[in-house]
């Protein structure tokens, strides 16, 4: 209905309530103690410089609401960094710098970051990353797909950082999606482990 949701649209605070009472919702219905708080897009035919302070000064507040809102729940707000060039170049929120730089203004321990994790870059991630996505780049497949990032060893470093969250897997599959999880597989053969990650 929100499409890339309204967390940073000026003027949409009350849509963006609504919609946060709906997933708070839903979030219980499922028992799942994370929400993706998603920034919006910049409205058409605004230039994103001309905007760019609005949209955060109501991003933060909206994000404090939210905040506050889940923290009654037991629950934590993801912030996830879209890439402008690739996805959508509209979209408000564009980097994990930028995401950690809204997160320290609006302060709230509940609220952290969504990102891929970038190897040279683990800093990034941890903290205040309360959930971890991966797929290949550039052609966002599984990751012992032909890209640019090493995951075994992105995998080990995110072991020795500490990270003991969930790592979701936001790929397009080549083929069948249990054959895409081989991957998965040959990992924990790698590590001695069993099917399962026992």
């Amino acid at each position: 209905m929100w499409g890339q949701g309204l967390g940073a649209v000026p003027g949409r605070q009350p849509e963006f309530r609504e919609g946060l009472a709906l997933a708070v919702n839903y979030a219980k219905a499922l028992a799942c103690p994370r929400i993706h708080l998603m920034a919006g897009r910049i409205p058409p035919r605004a230039e994103r410089a001309a905007v760019a302070t609005t949209m955060e000064d109501t991003f933060i507040e909206n994000l404090r609401y939210a905040a506050d809102l889940l923290a009654q729940e037991d629950m934590v707000g993801l912030l996830e960094p879209i890439n402008s060039r690739i996805t959508d170049p509209r979209y408000f929120l564009t980097t994990p710098h930028q995401a950690a730089a809204i997160l320290e203004k609006v302060g709230r321990p509940n609220l952290r970051l969504q990102p891929v994790p970038v190897a040279t870059q683990p800093s990034l991630c941890l903290p205040p990353s309360g959930h971890i996505q991966i797929a290949q780049v550039p052609g966002r497949h599984e990751p012992d797909s032909p890209g640019e990032v090493n995951f075994p060893y992105l995998f080990q470093l995110l072991e020795t950082l500490g990270y003991d969250g969930y790592v979701g897997c936001e790929y397009k599959p080549q083929g069948d999606t249990l054959e895409g999880l081989g991957w998965l597989r040959s990992y924990w053969q790698s590590r001695g482990l069993q099917a399962g990650g026992s």
